[in-house]
């Protein structure tokens, strides 16, 4: 028996720790997983808006026209109430360098520098937006992950500001919880599973 066709979806990143988390997130859908590697020529999407959901939409959009395949591309960041909403969309490069965790972490622990708990509080946002090949939006999902922002590093696993944003139900951050922990409560677990539906129709 010929095994049926299985439709090609592109995780639209190069960040190899999204994607990491995102092929766990989705490793149970019937779909061929790819990322943006066979396409090295093709150049990051600017990300020129002013929000979670129109950085996640550029980015998706574009890339799936581009390469004319099905993508799923997303935008996160951590927000913080006391710094008026940074880091914000800036998260990733929040320190000068995009994707340097320890300039963008140094930076979050001075600015909360004398902050008492009560005004620590944060939460990661994730919007996901899924594409068809020709570049029209057909699913958008969002996931919240609420926290408070540690006075020091407490943990070294994942990534971004995840050594610092203590669960307080867990009395762990993101850094010292497991991945199978992390993938319950994540802002990208949430957003990528308010479109599950639509990832399964594609199968």
């Amino acid at each position: 028996m010929i095994p049926p066709v299985r439709t090609r979806l592109i995780l639209g990143t190069r960040n190899q720790k999204k994607l990491v988390e995102l092929r766990d997130l989705l490793a149970d859908l019937p779909v061929e997983l790819h990322d943006l590697s066979a396409w090295p020529d093709f150049p990051d999407v600017e990300e020129t808006g002013t929000t979670f959901l129109e950085n996640a939409t550029l980015k998706a959009t574009q890339t799936a026209r581009a390469i004319g395949e099905w993508v799923l591309s997303e935008d996160s960041g951590l927000v913080v109430p006391a710094l008026g909403g940074r880091p914000g969309i800036f998260s990733a490069r929040y320190g000068g360098t995009h994707g340097d965790d320890a300039a963008n972490n140094a930076k979050l622990l001075n600015e909360l520098a004398g902050l008492p708990d009560d005004q620590r509080g944060g939460y990661y946002v994730c919007v996901a937006v899924l594409s068809d090949p020709q570049g029209n939006v057909v699913a958008i999902g969002e996931g919240l992950c609420r926290g408070r922002l540690c006075k020091e590093y407490r943990g070294t696993g994942r990534f971004g500001y995840d050594p610092l944003f203590l669960i307080p139900e867990y009395h762990a951050t993101f850094g010292e919880l497991s991945s199978v922990v992390k993938a319950a409560l994540s802002h990208r677990a949430k957003a990528v599973n308010a479109i599950r539906p639509k990832l399964w129709s594609l199968t």
